[in-house]
């Protein structure tokens, strides 16, 4: 049976180890949809979070930024989460994606 796009979304965000962060573009090209980094977006706001083993929080805008609508609690949650595990933020907020960005 196939996996939906959401599902293998998941399965890609599994992956990326804590103390680390992945863009949704990065996602979705290594999901095999390069174009499609709004879609995983839907994916992540979807998931089953943590308790389904999918770590959305790690997902984050190419740019650092957080989704500002974080399904888990807002976007302090999502940065509270991130800097718990390590991830480094730049003094503009955003999440230092030199240092932070996870190379699969």
């Amino acid at each position: 049976m196939e996996r939906s796009f959401f599902e293998r979304a998941w399965d890609v965000v599994r992956q990326v180890p804590a103390g680390r962060v992945a863009s949704y573009g990065q996602v979705a090209r290594l999901m095999g949809a390069p174009r499609c980094a709004r879609q995983v977006g839907y994916a992540m706001h979807g998931s089953p979070g943590m308790a389904g083993g999918v770590p959305c929080h790690r997902v984050v805008f190419s740019d650092g930024s957080l989704a500002p609508g974080f399904a888990f609690g807002g976007p302090d949650e999502q940065r509270r989460m991130l800097e718990a595990e390590g991830v480094r933020f730049r003094a503009d907020g955003r999440v230092d994606m030199a240092c932070s960005q996870w190379e699969a």
